[in-house]
């Protein structure tokens, strides 16, 4: 069976607060989403690597950068000295990103792609074996809260029979949407990681939030 993970989105939580917030879960979780926008590959802007510093300062947890962003590689020694760990760039921005995975292993961090909803897996195919991380985004980037478009499971689907067949460890994650009533579809289409944002800042026990999320899946296996 694959591994389980719970990834919560900071996007969604008090940002006045990050560090108490990131501090109510870290027993639940190894691991934390940071999504960082450029307000021109998607059309917001959200943070960057001074509040990565200052997290990185406050937790030990292990930071999944999402980079929503059309020059995302120009970052990744800046978010590594930041105490990033894992970098995820988007093959929208990055056609060919063999050359950006190199920069990212040269720097110690794990390396991964996104693909968003219109864009077929095919993009991303060839270069799945650079990868630590498979992001299959089951909204469209840029804002949280939205959500979730079940027509992405199908990319899942493929995606996890390429993975296997090819006896790769890349972890399959995905991000838009998920809660209580999409973490089990999500998870029999074979995803590994699930970033929740609002599932679980924006409910009045964090804690209890990913413990459901988390049983939910379990009893379902």
């Amino acid at each position: 069976m694959h591994r389980l993970e719970i990834a919560p989105s900071i996007l969604a939580a008090d940002f006045a607060r990050l560090g108490e917030e990131v501090a109510r879960i870290k027993q639940e979780v190894s691991m934390v989403h940071i999504d960082i926008m450029d307000g021109h590959f998607v059309p917001n802007i959200s943070l960057g690597v001074p509040v990565v510093r200052s997290l990185r300062a406050a937790t030990d947890l292990k930071f999944d950068c999402h980079m929503m962003m059309t020059n995302a590689a120009a970052y990744f020694g800046p978010l590594k000295e930041a105490g990033a760990d894992l970098v995820t760039i988007h093959i929208e921005a990055y056609p060919d990103p063999t050359e950006a995975a190199a920069a990212a292993r040269d720097l110690g961090l794990e390396f991964g792609l996104v693909v968003n909803p219109p864009t077929p897996l095919a993009a991303v195919e060839p270069y799945i074996e650079l990868c630590d991380m498979l992001l299959v985004m089951s909204v469209n980037p840029g804002f949280g809260g939205q959500s979730f478009i079940p027509e992405v499971l199908d990319k899942v689907e493929a995606a996890r029979k390429i993975i296997d067949s090819r006896g790769l460890t890349t972890d399959i994650e995905i991000d838009g949407g998920i809660g209580p009533d999409t973490i089990r579809e999500a998870r029999e289409a074979g995803v590994d990681v699930f970033v929740a944002g609002s599932a679980v800042f924006a409910s009045p026990d964090p804690v209890a939030a990913i413990a459901g999320m988390r049983t939910a899946v379990e009893d379902a296996e």
